[in-house]
């Protein structure tokens, strides 16, 4: 999996990516900012009741994504209750932030780039950006979709990953309840970068997991040894082809999506609520990453760049040539 990079694009020019379902686009919305549990939230809202809130100060994490539901509303993120709680746990499950500028392990925290080797000081899982201030660089509404911007630059401060880039992400609400969700990279070093990207959210509808059924289009699955870590083989796999029940399944596996197939490619069902949620990821995002939890009151379901060690194994490595940016887009539609 190779990816070429483009020329950078601010956001400010950014047009959707990935194959977005048809949507009626005649709706009003919203931006408020508001201060709730400790936290200083962005509110991107609809008139139809669908609300995304993010927090910026916390790795551009999405704290909810609220729809009506019956007479009431449902957050299908799994986030935090507080401050506190998300002070207290992001380290241990990082639901719902940026991944960057890798996402899951890199073996022992090290890897080697242009005859180098290096040691990553902060963490070996989830990247570098997780627990960053993003910075926000644009909020506009119009008759359309409402959408905030954000920013981090990061300095290269990791010896084991001294490389400077700037993180852009894109969180855009359109019609029926759908989320788009773009990430732009520019490398900012004097030369190339090895490069992932990733999401980490976390999904609930409020039913155990194992009430819930899921369905990806995929033909290969990545072999991990037993400490799921990559052995560098892909195998054939299309077990969630036509739906399955998660009773019982436990996951924390990177599947390779089949792209030939029709969008969604990837969906996730509650039949004791009738929600269903949708995935619809561009070709940058190949790898669809799944993981239970042991509680089994949510699931994470990620796009993501390439798979876990990519940085060792070269599975989905993105390489950024120095000065040049590059773009990730998904979305997210509930219904």
């Amino acid at each position: 999996m190779a990816f070429a990079a483009v020329p950078f694009l601010h956001m400010d020019f950014l047009m959707p990516f990935c194959i977005l379902p048809q949507i009626d686009s005649s709706m009003g919305f919203s931006i408020e900012h508001l201060e709730e549990n400790g936290f200083s939230i962005i509110a991107l809202k609809d008139d139809a009741g669908a609300e995304i809130h993010i927090i910026p100060t916390y790795g551009a994490l999405l704290h909810a994504f609220i729809v009506p539901n019956g007479v009431g509303k449902l957050n299908v993120i799994d986030s935090y209750k507080d401050a506190n709680d998300l002070n207290a746990g992001v380290a241990g499950s990082f639901k719902s932030v940026k991944l960057s500028p890798f996402a899951c392990r890199i073996k022992d925290a090290q890897f080697s780039w242009q005859g180098k080797s290096y040691t990553m000081q902060k963490s070996p899982i989830h990247g570098l950006l997780y627990d960053q201030v993003f910075a926000i660089t644009k909020e506009e509404v119009n008759d359309s979709y409402a959408e905030i911007s954000l920013e981090h630059h990061y300095g290269g401060n990791d010896a084991g990953y001294p490389f400077p880039y700037s993180c852009e992400v894109q969180y855009r609400l359109l019609p029926d309840q759908t989320l788009q969700v773009t990430t732009a990279i520019l490398n900012q070093h004097s030369e190339a970068i090895p490069l992932m990207d990733g999401w980490h959210p976390y999904f609930t509808t409020g039913t155990p997991v194992d009430q819930l059924e899921l369905q990806f289009w995929s033909k290969e699955i990545v072999e991990f040894d037993e400490k799921l870590i990559p052995t560098g083989k892909v195998l054939p796999f299309d077990g969630f082809s036509q739906g399955k029940s998660l009773d019982g399944v436990s996951l924390d596996n990177s599947f390779l999506l089949d792209f030939n197939r029709q969008a969604p490619l990837c969906t996730l069902k509650d039949p004791v609520k009738g929600v269903q949620i949708e995935f619809f990821p561009d070709q940058t995002y190949p790898v669809l990453q799944v993981y239970t939890p042991p509680h089994r009151n949510s699931i994470a379901i990620e796009n993501l760049t390439g798979a876990p060690n990519a940085f060792n194994n070269g599975m989905g490595l993105v390489t950024l040539e120095a000065g040049e940016s590059m773009l990730f887009t998904t979305a997210v539609r509930v219904k």
